[in-house]
């Protein structure tokens, strides 16, 4: 028991210069794992040695702690040492097959889509209006995109030649109106809503018609709401939109859910001095707002209570006439020598 300590001691000295050597000799990172498993690990040299400490005296211990400790501490820095060389050596061999002559790939500034710019542009000038958005599914009935809004069952509109029926009798929305209805439906008046968002109709694709198009529908409900209302509305945005000098000018039309009904016609120095229809509006015919009185059970849209006026556009069409372009299709081809041109 006398010459315990000094055995222990000399195992430790032995111990350090044996696993120093193995790490320094260790030529990868499998290597320097093995040897870390080897001297550091749960049956490892070093955990077997400190089970020795148990047979040592109150007073030996401290001492021999001290000098595993420091065997510890020692092969730890060396694993480190030797892992950080390692990786260095490997970062080298890796970097050495790099021909840094070659010039760079340049990395491309991104932005958003035209029509996310328009899209994004009309929401703000609405929201200093008062509007909130409204969403609603592309999936409609035909309560809800037709018969809610005065559309006759014979209208050319709800013919299967213009429009995407399902097989269970919905269709895709031909316009966000029907947005405009499920917003009364489930709310009282005053609404002042925009409701962006895609439109489905069958038309023949070419450079001015797509069978899906982005619409922006609006609509204000409360008492007293007036045609002077509708105009003054519809003026403010576009000449928001277009900059000041834009002539607005507004054509009687007819739409089932409006009365009376108008056509917008904008001409600005971008239209080549020329007329434009863009967009159409009217005011909120009371038979749609009797549609949505018998389905919500009530008379919160009375009539003879509240009035209101509501107006639709296609974003694709006001994209092309502010930037320019003569295709629709180029919008949703992807083309990127299109699209960087909108890049900032």
């Amino acid at each position: 028991m006398e010459n315990q300590p000094a055995q222990l001691g000399v195992r430790i000295e032995s111990l350090r210069i044996e696993a120093l050597s193995a790490i320094a000799e260790a030529s990868d990172s499998g290597g320097l794992k093995e040897s870390r498993v080897r001297f550091l690990g749960k049956t490892g040299s070093v955990s077997l040695l400190s089970e020795g400490m148990r047979t040592l005296s109150k007073e030996e211990r401290p001492v021999m702690g001290k000098l595993l400790n420091d065997l510890r501490e020692a092969v730890t820095a060396a694993l480190d040492a030797k892992e950080s060389t390692l990786t260095a050596e490997a970062d080298a061999a890796a970097l050495a097959t790099i021909d840094t002559s070659l010039p760079g790939t340049g990395a491309e500034a991104g932005s958003l889509h035209p029509l996310s710019l328009l899209v994004d542009r009309a929401v703000q000038i609405f929201r200093r209006l008062g509007f909130a958005i409204a969403d609603g599914p592309d999936i409609e009935t035909e309560w809800h995109c037709f018969d809610a809004l005065n559309t006759p069952a014979d209208h050319p509109a709800r013919n299967e030649q213009d429009t995407f029926y399902l097989p269970d009798g919905r269709l895709l929305r031909t316009h966000t109106s029907s947005i405009q209805v499920r917003t009364m439906v489930a709310n009282p008046p005053p609404i002042r809503i925009i409701a962006p968002g895609s439109a489905y109709r069958r038309d023949e694709v070419d450079a001015t018609h797509l069978a899906q198009f982005t619409q922006m529908e609006g609509l204000y409900v409360a008492p007293g709401v007036s045609l002077a209302d509708l105009k003054g509305t519809i003026e403010f945005f576009f000449l928001e939109l277009f900059g000041p000098g834009t002539e607005i000018r507004f054509r009687p039309h007819f739409f089932p859910f409006t009365e009376p009904s108008y056509e917008i016609d904008l001409r600005t120095e971008a239209l080549d001095g020329k007329w434009m229809e863009l967009a159409g509006c009217g005011m909120v015919d009371p038979a749609v707002f009797e549609e949505v009185n018998a389905k919500r059970g009530d008379s919160v849209y009375d009539p003879e209570k509240v009035s209101g006026f509501a107006f639709g556009f296609g974003l694709d069409r006001l994209a092309m006439n502010l930037t320019g372009v003569s295709d629709i299709r180029m919008l949703t081809e992807n083309d990127l020598r299109f699209l960087s041109r909108f890049t900032a």
